[in-house]
C-alpha cells in the first residue's frame, strides 16, 4: 500500500466508554499499527447538547489503561488540528459554503415549527425534508440574508438514480437516491452536524480507512456523496459486525445494560484487567487465523488483519471474559499479581506486612478476579462465629475428642516455635503429627478451623498459620480449645 495508512478514533464526550467503542477504537489501532500507519484520536464535541464534563478525561484515561497510544491528538499536537471539533468551526462553515458557492448545497430558512408540522402530517413513514427551499430565488435568498434570518445549509442530493459503495467486510452497499433527504451539512448555530464534520476532518486529516458499526451501513452513501461533491478520495469504510447479549431465554439482543456491564470502566470496577477486556473484545468479530485466543495487544497487532473481520454479530460472552481473566491471573509472574492484587489486600490488611508471597501462592491458582480477594481474606480480619461441629471431619478421621486432643499437643508446639513462615510450620506440624502418631490430616483439620473458622479456605493450616502471625494465631487455636472444651461431657 503506497498511501500511509492514517486511521482515528473520533469519541464523543458524552460519558462512559462503552464496549462496543473501544472495540471500534481498538479495531482501528490495529489496521494502523499492523500497517505501520498512524493512529489520531479526534474529540467529535459539536453535539452540545449530549456534551458531558469530564467526559474527555475518561477517553483518555481509558486509551492510556489500554494502551492505545496515538500518534496525534488534542493533547500532543500533530500537523492536522485542531483535534477537537468545537476549534474547527470555521473550517466546516468555509466548506460549506463552498458547496452552496458551487450550487451543490444551499442555505434552508425553514423554522422548526414548519419543520415539525411537515413531519406531523406526514406521519413517521412519510419522508423526509420536502426540499422547500431547495430551489429559492438568489433574490429571495440574498433578502433573508441579508436580514439576519436563522438558517441550516443543507446539501443537494442527488433525485434520481442510486448510490454505491464499497466496504471491506459486507461488499458493495447500494442506496437509492430519492431515500436521501438533503442532510444537514451546518446547523443554524454555525455547528456543523456529525455527518459532514465527519467528512471534513477525515479528508484533512488524510485518514485512509473508516471504522465503524455496521449499523452506520445505510448511512455511509451520503458521506460518498459529501466526498464526491467535493471531488475529494472516498477513504477505505470498515464495518463491523453488532456486539449482542445473551437473554435469560438465550436468545439475542443488542448488547445493552440488561445483560451486564457494558461500559469498559464498570468492568474495570468489576475486576476485569483492561488488558483482558481487550483481548476479548478483538475476538468479537475478528477471528484469528490460527484460531488462538490469547493475545497481548502487542501480538494483535503483530497478528490482525483485515480479511479477518466478519459478517455475523459477536455475542458477548461473560463467563468466557470471566474465564479468560483468570488465565491471565495465572499466567501473571507472582511479584506482578501481588502488586496488582495489593489494594485488595489492603482492604484485609490495611497496616503492616505480611507473607504477601505466601498469599498469592494460595490465591492465583484460585481466583478469576482480583475483586474476590477481601471476600475470601475476610476471615484474617475477623474470625467468623462458627459451631464446635465443624471440627468433626470423616476423611480427616476427626471428632469432637480428638480434635480437643491435637489442639492441646499442638498449642505448647507452636508457642515454642521462633520461625513463623508456612515452610518452617509445616515441617513443625508435620513433625507433631508423626510424633503422634496421626495422619497430617487429623491434626491440621482442627488447627486450620480453629485458625480460620470455617471449612473452605484459600490454601491449608501452615499458610494461613504463617499470614495471621503468631499471636493472632494462638489466640485463635485457644477459643477453638476453649469452645471444644465446653463441649466435652463431664467426666
Amino acid at each position: 500500500m503506497s498511501q500511509k495508512v492514517r486511521t482515528r478514533f473520533a469519541p464523543s464526550p458524552t460519558g462512559f466508554m462503552h464496549v462496543g467503542n473501544l472495540r471500534t477504537a481498538l479495531f482501528e489501532y490495529l489496521i494502523a499499527k499492523s500497517n505501520g500507519g498512524d493512529f489520531i484520536l479526534r474529540i467529535e464535541d459539536t453535539d452540545r447538547e449530549r456534551y458531558v464534563e469530564g467526559a474527555e478525561d475518561v477517553i483518555y484515561r481509558t486509551l492510556a489503561q489500554v494502551g492505545f497510544r496515538h500518534d496525534e491528538g488534542p493533547d500532543i499536537g500533530g500537523p492536522y488540528g485542531p483535534y477537537v471539533q468545537s476549534q474547527r468551526k470555521p473550517i466546516y462553515k468555509k466548506y460549506a459554503e463552498q458547496l452552496v458557492r458551487e450550487g451543490k448545497a444551499y442555505n434552508c430558512f425553514c423554522t422548526k415549527e414548519r419543520l415539525d408540522a411537515l413531519h406531523a402530517a406526514r406521519g413517521e413513514n412519510g419522508g423526509g425534508y420536502d426540499r422547500h427551499c431547495r430551489n429559492l430565488p438568489k433574490e429571495e435568498v440574498e433578502r433573508l440574508l441579508a436580514a439576519g434570518t436563522p438558517h441550516v445549509i443543507r446539501q443537494k442530493m442527488p433525485l434520481e438514480g442510486s448510490t454505491t459503495f464499497d466496504d471491506v467486510v459486507y461488499g458493495p452497499i447500494t442506496i437509492e437516491n430519492r431515500e436521501l433527504e438533503d442532510q444537514i451539512l451546518l446547523k443554524s448555530d454555525g455547528f456543523p452536524t456529525y455527518n459532514f464534520a465527519n467528512v471534513v476532518d477525515d479528508h484533512l486529516m488524510r485518514i485512509t480507512h473508516v471504522v465503524r458499526g455496521c449499523e452506520y451501513l445505510t448511512s455511509t452513501p451520503k458521506y460518498k456523496l459529501l466526498y464526491e461533491a467535493f471531488g475529494w478520495q472516498v477513504p477505505v469504510y470498515i464495518h463491523l459486525p453488532l456486539i449482542m447479549g445473551r437473554n435469560p431465554d438465550g436468545s439475542v439482543s443488542k448488547l445493552s445494560k440488561r445483560h451486564g456491564s457494558t461500559g469498559f470502566a464498570d468492568l474495570v470496577a468489576e475486576g476485569y484487567l483492561p488488558e483482558v477486556i481487550v483481548n476479548y473484545i478483538a475476538l468479537l468479530g475478528w477471528t484469528p487465523k490460527d484460531n488462538r485466543e490469547i493475545f497481548t495487544l502487542d501480538e494483535l497487532v503483530r497478528n490482525f488483519s483485515i480479511d479477518g473481520i466478519g459478517k455475523s454479530p459477536a455475542v458477548f460472552d461473560y463467563d468466557k471474559l470471566l474465564w479468560l481473566n483468570g488465565e491471565y491471573l495465572r499466567a501473571m509472574p507472582q511479584e506482578e499479581f501481588i502488586r496488582r492484587a495489593m489494594p485488595y489486600f489492603r482492604r484485609v490488611f490495611p497496616e503492616g506486612d505480611r507473607p504477601w508471597d505466601v498469599l498469592a501462592g494460595v490465591l492465583q491458582p484460585r481466583i478469576s478476579r482480583f475483586t474476590e480477594i477481601p471476600k475470601l481474606l475476610a476471615f484474617f480480619r475477623e474470625l467468623p462465629e462458627y459451631p464446635a461441629e465443624d471440627f468433626v471431619n470423616r476423611k480427616s478421621r476427626t471428632n469432637l475428642e480428638n480434635s480437643a486432643q491435637m489442639l492441646r499437643a499442638a498449642l505448647p508446639v507452636l508457642q515454642r516455635q521462633e520461625e513463623w513462615t508456612a515452610g518452617a510450620l509445616r515441617a513443625c506440624l508435620t513433625g507433631l503429627a508423626k510424633e503422634l502418631g496421626v495422619k497430617n490430616g487429623t491434626l491440621l483439620w482442627p488447627v486450620r478451623i480453629a485458625a480460620a473458622g470455617q471449612k473452605v479456605t484459600p490454601g491449608g493450616a501452615f499458610e494461613i498459620l504463617a499470614v495471621l502471625g503468631k499471636d493472632e494465631a494462638l489466640r485463635r487455636l485457644n477459643l477453638g480449645l476453649r469452645k471444644l472444651t465446653d463441649k466435652e461431657p463431664e467426666k
